[in-house]
């Protein structure tokens, strides 16, 4: 029987940047949030701060609703403690506010977001498209592999995934993405048979070879962008793989025009606070299935896709790409700016509704002007 699992647990990581004003020796202030998702009834927390200088705290808040956090102290010296307390959230979405800490020398934000009194069955999270597709199962993995359950539980998400029974490939794969997420460490090469999070007949089995027919097994969140020990072996499970052209996927030097694309995706991310990542493969009229492998073909995706969002303190911005899935030259050696699309477009192009939060979080006026900036323009700020 095929499984349709929801994760219906609200959490988020809270994404902090530092950004320094001057050359002093001042050491980085340090904010500490307890929960960086909190209830939509009222309540109140104690935030820890720990700077050498003198400080101030406050409060910058996206989308139209303002005023619902007051602290007990908005300057201080040193370490301190500061009580945060919310209202009641009496909207039907969730909504989100920056912490903002100021010294002489560093700027440092970490975002607070508050449940909606009726959330949805998807967590509050910006990476993440809309799951609106009959038949289609929504998953999100720890860093060991594990099912995601709450950042208290599994500590930070590692990557979630929409996966097709009927085709035996994800849609799309989704996750957050800087410096630290990626880690240190080196790619295992651990393919794996199977998704601990699926049933073992619900997947290709590709850990003794890939795909028949000659397709490479392709990933979606690339290896290179999880390199922590546990977190790298996940990205060899079949859910995040799909047949994918040799050549397409980088060839024999790593010049084909996904491998370039990926390497340039972490070069945004270690320029950002957090890059949202959502990597997707479509497959909607693709006629082309792989050779069988355990028993499955895979149907052969037309097109690869990511789309980006970028936040770099209270800013955020995002782009597209949507390319298509050729071993001819003129497509695998060309240059992946010729198929960037904004937002709005590459929705029109995959069907797909991209970082459908951000419009509860920060408004439906800011999406669309988010969603529809052109991105030429765009990512030359990147």
């Amino acid at each position: 029987m095929k499984k349709f699992f929801r994760f219906a647990a609200i959490a988020a990581a809270a994404l902090a940047a530092a950004v320094s004003c001057d050359d002093s020796y001042e050491a980085i202030p340090v904010i500490t949030v307890p929960k960086s998702v909190v209830t939509y009834v009222s309540g109140s927390q104690w935030i820890s701060i720990a700077a050498e200088a003198e400080w101030t705290l406050s409060v910058s808040y996206g989308g139209t609703s303002s005023g619902w956090i007051s602290l007990s102290d908005e300057s201080g010296t040193g370490i301190s403690k500061v009580l945060m307390s919310w209202q009641e959230n009496p909207l039907d979405d969730a909504r989100a506010a920056t912490l903002v800490l100021q010294t002489a020398s560093y700027r440092i934000t970490s975002e607070v977001i508050q449940a909606s009194p009726t959330p949805g069955d998807l967590p509050i999270w910006l990476e993440l498209p809309a799951c609106d597709q009959p038949g289609l199962g929504f998953f999100t993995h720890a860093n060991d592999g594990s099912a995601y359950r709450s950042q208290s539980v599994s500590g930070i998400r590692n990557w979630s995934f929409y996966y097709d029974y009927d085709a035996y490939v994800s849609w799309w794969v989704a996750y957050p993405l800087n410096n630290g997420l990626i880690g240190k460490g080196s790619r295992s090469n651990s393919w794996q048979d199977y998704d601990p999070l699926l049933g073992h007949d619900d997947v290709c089995h590709l850990k003794d070879g890939s795909y028949g027919g000659g397709w490479t097994r392709g990933h979606q969140i690339p290896s290179a962008d999880r390199l922590g020990a546990e977190a790298n072996v996940t990205t060899f499970y079949p859910t995040n793989l799909t047949p994918q052209d040799y050549y397409f996927n980088g060839g024999d030097n790593f010049e084909g025009i996904w491998c370039r694309l990926e390497t340039q995706v972490r070069s945004y991310a270690g320029r950002c606070d957090t890059l949202y990542v959502v990597t997707g493969c479509d497959v909607r009229n693709s006629t082309t299935w792989s050779g069988r492998n355990g028993g499955h073909s895979a149907r052969v995706p037309t097109h690869y896709y990511k789309a980006l969002l970028r936040r770099k303190g209270n800013d955020f911005s995002a782009v597209g790409f949507y390319l298509p899935h050729s071993s001819n030259p003129s497509v695998y050696l060309d240059d992946y700016m010729n198929y960037i699309y904004s937002i709005s477009d590459l929705e029109e192009l995959t069907g797909v509704t991209f970082f459908v939060n951000y419009a509860s979080l920060y408004g439906k006026e800011a999406a669309a002007k988010l969603k529809g900036a052109d991105p030429e323009t765009t990512v030359k700020n990147w």
